[in-house]
C-alpha cells in the first residue's frame, strides 16, 4: 500500500521559515517525480514545485523560486521542501505527491497524493 505521509506545517510569521517532509512507503519511488501542491482557501491547487527520485533535477513555480527548495533523501525515502522567506500567500494546505510521469506540473498527472500539511504565515 503505497503511503505518502507529509509533516514539518505549522504557524510561522512572514519572513520565517519551515521545512515540510514527505516520507514515501509502499513501493519503489526510483522511477518517480515528487511533487509539491498547496492549497488556499478558496483557491485552486496549485503546483508549488517537484524533484526526481533519481538525478534530483527539480523544477519550481515561479512564485516560489529562490524561497523554496525541495530535496530529497533517498535513504530515508523522504522529500523535503524547505521553504524561507515565507509570505502570507503562502499560507495553504500543502501536499505531497508521486507521479511516474517524471516532473510534472499538472496535477492530474500525479499517481499518489498525501493528506497535507497546513501551513499558516501571519503578517
Amino acid at each position: 500500500q503505497v503511503q505518502l505521509v507529509e509533516s514539518g506545517g505549522g504557524l510561522v510569521q512572514a519572513g520565517g521559515s519551515l521545512r515540510l517532509s514527505c516520507a514515501a512507503s509502499g513501493r519503489t519511488f526510483s522511477s518517480y517525480a515528487m511533487g509539491w501542491f498547496r492549497q488556499a482557501p478558496g483557491k485552486e491547487r496549485e503546483f508549488v514545485g517537484a524533484i526526481t527520485w533519481s538525478s534530483g533535477t527539480t523544477y519550481y513555480a515561479d512564485s516560489v523560486k529562490g524561497r523554496f527548495t525541495i530535496s530529497r533523501d533517498n535513504a530515508k525515502n523522504t522529500v523535503y521542501l524547505q521553504m524561507n522567506s515565507l509570505k502570507p500567500e503562502d499560507t495553504a494546505v500543502y501536499y505531497c505527491a508521486a507521479a511516474l510521469r517524471g516532473l510534472r506540473r499538472n496535477q492530474n498527472e500525479y499517481d499518489y497524493w498525501g493528506q497535507g500539511t497546513q501551513v499558516t504565515v501571519s503578517s
